[in-house]
């Protein structure tokens, strides 16, 4: 029998039942043959500091992060990485063998990814980009396309001022756009992206008016549950590049998976279709 501890790795969040993670990191684990396991564990918040300090304990590697967890979780990591700390959150953690916590973001890496993926012709620095949303997953979207040289966001969001703190902190290539005029931003917009929950199986639809996109943008929608949102059907009916948001969930957990248990995974269709059994 081999002394060796099996790799624990999973995701914490509350609720947490919904992700899409466990079945993605299994079928990794089991394509590259890896004796590990990974699982989905719903924390309270109460409860959080107690968890970080026993999971590597019990031989956990690292863990996926989710709401409503993602911004606290920075305050029980020795390590947090720049574009963690430039976000404000993070959805890695790796449980270093020297005993620290080290905290990354990898969203917006999984989103630049997806794009790539989904529209190899996309080029950042062609034209604006608008955004709908001002929350954790808009600034890992901003934080982006910034990165990549996108030479203006507009961004809208249904409370202004979420959307004035992201300007704040991102700088002057932000612009803010009244909810009410969302629409409007889209005629200019050379790469658009939903980063709300508007148009998510069982929440409100994504009410903004979708006249104005233009045949040349390239849309995507982070929602993944419906695959192909409102936006993303009238954004293809007009002649856009569509891309879902599924990829950017499964991009995302490929730095996680290598820095874990030592092998980067394969992107390929039989990730996608593990991920939707």
């Amino acid at each position: 029998m081999s002394d060796e501890k099996i790799p624990l790795a999973g995701v914490i969040g509350s609720p947490v039942a919904h992700s899409k993670s466990p079945q993605l990191h299994r079928h990794w684990l089991q394509v590259n043959g890896v004796a590990g396991h990974y699982i989905p564990m719903d924390v309270n918040t109460d409860d959080l500091s107690l968890v970080m300090q026993v999971l590597p304990k019990m031989g956990f590697v690292g863990i996926n992060v989710t709401v409503p967890h993602k911004e606290t979780i920075l305050e029980f990591a020795d390590l947090v990485t720049d574009r963690a700390t430039l976000i404000g959150a993070a959805n890695t953690i790796i449980f270093r063998r020297d005993g620290k916590v080290h905290a990354d973001n990898t969203d917006g890496y999984g989103f630049v990814q997806n794009l790539r993926a989904g529209a190899p012709d996309w080029d950042p620095k062609i034209g604006p980009a608008a955004v709908l949303g001002a929350g954790g997953a808009a600034r890992a979207v901003i934080a982006a396309l910034l990165d990549e040289g996108v030479p203006e966001i507009m961004i809208s969001n249904r409370t202004r001022v979420r959307a004035e703190g992201l300007q704040a902190d991102f700088g002057k290539r932000l612009r803010v756009v009244d909810w009410v005029q969302a629409g409007n931003m889209l005629e200019d917009a050379r790469t658009v992206v939903n980063t709300t929950s508007l148009g998510m199986l069982g929440k409100p639809p994504l009410r903004v008016p979708l006249d104005g996109l233009r045949k040349d943008a390239v849309v995507t929608d982070l929602v993944y549950a419906p695959l192909k949102t409102r936006l993303l059907e009238v954004a293809e009916a007009k002649g856009c590049t569509t891309v879902d948001g599924l990829g950017m969930l499964i991009h995302q957990a490929v730095p996680a998976f290598e820095r874990w248990f030592g092998v980067r995974p394969e992107v390929d269709s039989a990730t996608r279709a593990a991920v939707l059994r």
